[in-house]
C-alpha cells in the first residue's frame, strides 16, 4: 500500500514540475507527457477505487422512472444472530452436515446448517414441527446477540425502495404489529394485510473462515428457517392483486412462491394454479418482477418456470437458484452438481441465455419475460431481450454498489473495506464460440450480445468483514429495478 502512495506522490510532483517547465516544452510534447503521466496516475489507484469511480459515472437515473411500486406477498420479522451461537445455546454439538429438504427436529437443523456452512452457500428451509420451532424461536429471540429486522423478500424490497423519497410503496403481506413498527413511513400497508401476530424467521449467519467443529465456512452467508403458515400459503396474494386497482402502480414486485414448499404437493399445486390466475389478472401494461429464493423441489421449480415465468417481465435470482433451475428443467450444464468457488461466467451466461430463449418473449411465444438480474458474491449480470429495457448498465452497476454498501453497512463504498473478487478474465460461453473478456476497472460494466439478447456484467466489491448478509439479494434486485426503465410495448 505504501509503495502505491509513494508512486502517486512522485507522479503528482512530476505533473507539477511539468507545469513549471510547460512554457519551455513544445505543446505536442507537453500534451503527450501529461496524458502519459495522468494515465499512470489513474492506474496507480487501487482496482477498487477505479471501479467505484467508474460506477459513479455510469450510474444515472433512467429517463422514465417509477413513481408507485406495489410489492408482495411475503413479509415477516427476521431474528438475526450467529448460527453457531444459537446451536450452542440449543445444546447441539458440531457434526457432519446433511441436506434436508424440510426440517423436523433440532438434529435436522444441526445437519442442514453444517451442510451449507461448509459450502458457504445460502439456503432457506421450512421447519415442520410447530412446537419445536416455537421453542427454538424463543431461544433465538431472547439471545443477547439477537437482532430483529424487517424480513421477507417482499418487505425487504419494499423497505429498500422506500428509502427513495420520490417513490410511493405499497406492501401487501402478513404484517403483524412488530413488523408494522419496523417498516419505513413511506410504506403503505392495506388494512386487509394486517394480522394480530407476526411471522418470525430465524436467520443464522456465519462469517468467512468461521469454524464449528470440523466445518469451516469458505464465505460469509446465512441459513434461514421458519414455520411460517401465512406466507407458506400465500394468504395475501389475492388481497395484493385486488389492492392494485386503487393503488395504480407503475411496477409490481412479486415474491414468496418458494414459501409454498412447506405445503403438501396437492396443496402446493392447487395454490400455484390460483396464483397463476391472480397474476394473470394484473394489467399487462404494468411490468412484473418476480424475485426467486432457495428451493429444493425440482418439480415445483419446473412448474413455476413453465406457468409463472411467461406472466412476468423480469426475474431476480442468485447462483444457487440458477443452478437448481437448470437442473430442474434439464437445461445447459444441468449435470453440474454444485459450483466450485466463484461461478464460471461462461456457464452462468449459457444458462441465462437458455432461460430467455426457451421461456422468454419471442415473436412466436406468448411470454412477457424479457429481463433477468443474476447476482452472486463476486459479480452480477443483467440479461435483457433487446428493445424492452433501458439504462441496464446503470442498473447493474447500482445493484453491485448496493451489495458493497449494505454488506459493510456504509453509506458509500469504503475501498479500504472491500476487495475485487471477480475474475479479471473470463469467457462468455461454453456452448458456442465464446468471446474472451479482460476486465478493465476503469470500464467495469462489460456488455456483449447473443442472438438479440444483451448481457451487462459488472464485478462486485466484496465486503472484507460483512456486517449483515441477510436481504442482500433483495437489496440488489431493488436497486437494479430502481435504475431500470421498461420501454412501453
Amino acid at each position: 500500500m505504501w509503495q502505491r502512495s509513494v508512486c502517486v506522490g512522485l507522479l503528482a510532483l512530476a505533473l507539477g514540475y511539468l507545469c513549471v517547465l510547460g512554457p519551455e516544452l513544445p505543446p505536442a510534447a507537453l500534451r503527450q507527457l501529461s496524458a502519459s503521466l495522468l494515465g499512470t496516475l489513474r492506474r496507480a489507484r487501487s482496482l477498487e477505487a477505479r471501479t467505484v469511480a467508474a460506477w459513479q459515472a455510469a450510474i444515472v437515473r433512467p429517463a422514465r422512472g417509477w413513481a408507485r411500486v406495489a410489492v408482495g406477498v411475503n413479509a415477516c420479522v427476521d431474528v438475526v444472530l450467529s448460527g453457531v451461537k444459537l446451536l450452542e445455546a440449543l445444546g447441539l454439538e458440531p457434526g457432519d452436515g446433511k441436506n434436508h429438504a424440510v426440517l423436523s427436529s433440532g438434529q435436522d437443523l444441526r445437519e442442514a446448517f453444517a451442510h451449507f456452512m461448509e459450502r458457504g452457500a445460502a439456503a432457506e428451509r421450512f421447519f415442520s414441527d410447530a412446537e419445536a420451532f416455537q421453542d427454538i424461536a424463543r431461544t433465538a429471540s431472547e439471545h443477547p446477540a439477537a437482532q430483529l429486522y424487517v424480513g421477507g423478500n417482499a418487505a425487504l424490497i419494499g423497505q429498500k425502495l422506500a428509502t427513495n423519497p420520490d417513490l410511493k410503496i405499497l406492501l401487501c403481506g402478513p404484517v403483524g404489529p412488530k413488523l408494522h413498527e419496523l417498516l419505513d413511513d413511506n410504506v403503505v400497508v392495506p388494512p386487509e394485510s394486517m394480522q394480530e401476530r407476526d411471522e418470525f424467521h430465524l436467520i443464522l449467519e456465519y462469517q468467512a473462515g468461521e469454524q464449528w467443529g470440523r466445518v469451516r465456512a469458505p464465505a460469509a452467508n446465512r441459513f434461514i428457517f421458519s414455520h411460517d403458515l401465512s406466507n407458506g400459503a400465500l394468504n395475501m396474494l389475492e388481497v395484493f392483486v385486488s389492492s392494485l386497482d386503487e393503488f395504480q402502480p407503475d411496477l409490481v414486485v412479486l415474491s414468496g412462491l418458494h414459501m409454498m414448499e412447506g405445503q403438501s404437493k396437492e396443496m402446493r399445486q392447487r395454490r400455484l394454479m390460483e396464483a397463476v390466475a391472480s397474476i394473470s389478472d394484473i394489467p399487462t401494461d404494468i411490468p412484473i418482477h418476480l424475485e426467486l429464493a432457495s428451493m429444493t423441489d425440482q418439480d415445483f421449480m419446473s412448474n413455476i418456470m413453465h406457468q409463472v415465468f411467461p406472466l412476468v417481465n423480469s426475474i431476480g435470482l442468485n447462483e444457487q437458484e440458477l443452478l437448481f433451475l437448470t437442473q430442474a428443467a434439464s437445461g445447459p450444464h444441468a449435470s453440474l452438481a454444485s459450483w466450485s468457488g466463484i461461478p464460471d461466467v461462461g456457464v452462468v451466461s449459457d444458462i441465462l441465455f437458455w432461460i430467455l430463449k426457451e421461456h422468454g418473449k419471442t415473436a412466436e411465444r406468448a411470454s412477457d419475460l424479457t429481463r433477468i438480474h443474476f447476482h452472486t458474491l463476486a459479480y452480477h449480470i443483467l440479461v435483457t431481450v433487446d428493445g424492452h429495457w433501458g439504462n441496464q448498465a446503470a442498473a447493474v452497476a447500482a445493484g453491485a454498489r448496493a451489495a458493497g454498501t449494505q454488506a459493510c453497512a456504509t453509506d458509500t463504498i469504503d475501498t479500504s473495506k472491500v476487495f475485487l473478487k471477480a475474475p479479471l478474465e473470463f469467457v462468455t460461453s461454453h456452448t458456442e464460440a465464446p468471446s474472451k473478456i479482460s476486465l478493465n476497472p476503469d470500464e467495469p460494466v462489460v456488455r456483449w450480445h447473443r442472438e438479440g439478447i444483451s448481457f451487462h456484467f459488472t464485478p462486485v466489491l466484496v465486503c472484507k468483514d460483512p456486517v449483515r448478509t441477510v436481504g442482500l439479494g433483495d437489496a440488489i434486485s431493488a436497486e437494479g429495478l430502481l435504475y431500470s426503465e421498461a420501454y412501453p410495448q
